[in-house]
């Protein structure tokens, strides 16, 4: 049975990579057998956010005995070795990605515009990445750079800087994003051809972003781009995927959901999340949605939550510490799946030593070895970052993480905007992306502080009313996105209350121990991403009397600089009614 060439009704120009075959090596076992199926292995990551360098965190994962087990996970050259070895398992294999493959990245693949992290992607064969939400985080152009190559410059920093980049040899996938002419950005899907004559399959790639990416990136850089609808984005191609003859769909989307508690890599323990509606409207003809966003891990037979749903649901984790190997066995007379199952796979690299102690390595999962040519082309680029990396910044008194660190931030920059009048500094958590944790005698480096703000955000101050004031930080318990409280510089506070309505939940609001005045005007500062609307915080937007400061990360090296290392603060600034 010979079956039809895809052609994207709204990306025609990629169809001929379609018929592109993939070369992989040995086979697997399924649950049902045939001589006449077919068995495709997807090896799925997702959130790898340039992790060139292992990222010293550990993966808890079952000991076998009844409990678990802590080890240190990820990295590049490392990941590199458990796709290869995961991948001789199977004479047909994909390798996919859901999405936030570059950027919020370490600072050896930031600092060079995540040229780095497509080169690390290419060399382990990555076929697919749906396009996530920072994907977008140096804007539209820029993004198109990434797949095709060249060295134009559409961002502060300087492309090519280590070498010519060449572009992704693997393919962007955008089902839901929409340019000003009705095409999709990149394609919204792909098909892989297996196998010949009888024996024929053909595998589907649908590749989207959550809706919400507006929200989550600045708004300048993807302008005149649509997001849609997700599930209404997948179902409109699933008829044309199937009318092509696919046996197999494959979703990859950038949105994701969470365990409860107790939840194990492969388990599904009391899963909720923003993907649970999506999920809830698929065509039940999809076969596996491998998901991403959270950051989480899980392995869901989403039939047992939803029996018209009888699809595979996978995620794992982030920063390359865990590979998920789902196998496929294909009917290709019937034209369907006849099994689907996956498995985690615990990428275990390089012992390590942290402010909590050691983690070492376990015999509870495979120690891979790194790659040698990834990890040397890794070490191209971390060798060609030391210049920044290592340069003394400044000293802080103890580690600071979370709130704490927040806080910390938005001091820093009150003080770096003082001068344009400011009284208010605000930090989004959600923009705080490492915990600070300062060497011998409370010693900062460059490469410590652009961990924890990687965005190469600039400073606002702008002119707001107190009812604005209270306007924006009730958008952080609205119903919009996730909820998100500002964290304020010192001298300012205030309360919120869940259980209030909606435009209600902020109770009470003071700076320096004066409540706010809803007709009085305040100076506020905030980073360009929240200042462009960024996170929801959409009141921020085209305020008043704006004024341009320096970066976020020059103002938190300036605030950290000094003889004494800098104290954490310490103090209550947002609290919360009944605690």
């Amino acid at each position: 049975m010979i079956k039809s060439p895809l052609r994207p009704a709204r990306f025609a120009r990629f169809a001929a990579l379609s018929l592109l075959p993939l070369l992989a090596a040995c086979a697997s076992t399924g649950q049902v057998q045939s001589a006449g199926n077919v068995t495709v292995g997807v090896l799925a990551l997702n959130d790898f956010h340039g992790t060139l360098e292992p990222p010293r965190l550990s993966l808890t994962v079952a000991d076998g005995k009844g409990g678990t087990a802590a080890i240190p996970a990820g990295g590049a050259a490392y990941l590199a070795s458990a796709v290869d070895a995961t991948r001789a398992n199977y004479a047909n294999s994909l390798t996919v990605s859901a999405g936030d493959l570059i950027s919020a990245s370490q600072l050896a693949s930031s600092i060079y515009l995540d040229e780095p992290a497509i080169g690390v992607a290419n060399r382990i064969g990555l076929d697919f990445n749906a396009v996530g939400n920072h994907e977008f985080d140096r804007g539209r152009e820029e993004l198109l750079r990434m797949q095709n190559g060249g060295c134009t410059q559409h961002t502060p920093r300087q492309p090519c800087a280590v070498e010519p980049f060449k572009g992704a040899q693997f393919r962007f996938l955008a089902a839901s994003t929409v340019t000003e002419t009705g095409q999709t950005l990149f394609p919204p899907y792909m098909i892989r051809t297996f196998g010949s004559g009888s024996r024929q399959v053909q595998v589907g790639v649908i590749g989207l972003t959550l809706k919400e990416t507006p929200s989550l990136v600045s708004p300048g850089g993807i302008k005149g781009l649509r997001f849609e609808d997700e599930a209404a984005s997948i179902n409109a191609l699933v008829p044309e995927l199937k009318r092509q003859g696919v046996d197999a769909i494959v979703v990859l989307i950038h949105q994701g959901g969470q365990q409860g508690e107790g939840g194990l890599p492969d388990t599904c323990t009391g899963f909720t999340g923003e993907i649970r509606p999506i999920l809830d409207k698929l065509d039940p003809r999809v076969d596996v949605v491998v998901s991403g966003h959270t950051h989480r891990s899980y392995v869901c037979d989403y039939g047992q939550l939803n029996a018209e749903k009888p699809f595979l649901l996978t995620s794992a984790e982030k920063s390359g510490m865990m590979l998920t190997d789902i196998t496929l066995e294909i009917d290709p007379t019937a034209d369907r799946v006849v099994t689907k199952r996956a498995r985690q796979v615990p990428v275990q690299s390089a012992p390590y030593t942290s402010g909590r102690g050691a983690v070492a390595n376990s015999d509870v999962a495979p120690v891979y070895a790194p790659r040698s040519d990834v990890a040397a082309y890794v070490q191209t680029y971390t060798d060609a970052a030391k210049v920044f990396s290592s340069r003394n910044v400044g000293l802080l008194a103890a580690p600071a993480s979370g709130q704490a660190l927040a806080m910390l931030i938005a001091d820093a920059q009150l003080a770096a905007t003082q001068s344009a009048g400011a009284q208010i500094a605000f930090m989004n958590p959600f923009g705080v992306r490492a915990p600070l944790t300062p060497g011998a005698g409370g010693a900062l480096t460059f490469g410590d502080i652009y961990a924890v703000q990687p965005f190469n955000n600039t400073l606002i101050t702008q002119s707001l009313t107190g009812a604005e004031l209270k306007a924006v930080l009730e958008q952080g318990f609205d119903a919009t996105g996730p909820e998100q409280a500002l964290i304020p510089s010192a001298g300012f506070s205030y309360s919120y209350d869940r259980s209030r309505p909606v435009g209600q939940r902020i109770t009470a609001i003071s700076l320096n121990g004066q409540p706010i005045d809803p007709n009085g005007m305040y100076r506020v500062t905030t980073n360009s991403f929240l200042a462009q609307g960024g996170d929801a915080f959409t009141v921020l937007s085209g305020q008043r009397t704006a004024q341009i400061g320096i970066s976020d990360l020059e103002a938190l090296e300036a605030w950290l600089k000094g003889t004494t290392p800098r104290a954490v603060p310490a103090e209550v600034r947002v609290s919360e009614a009944g605690r």
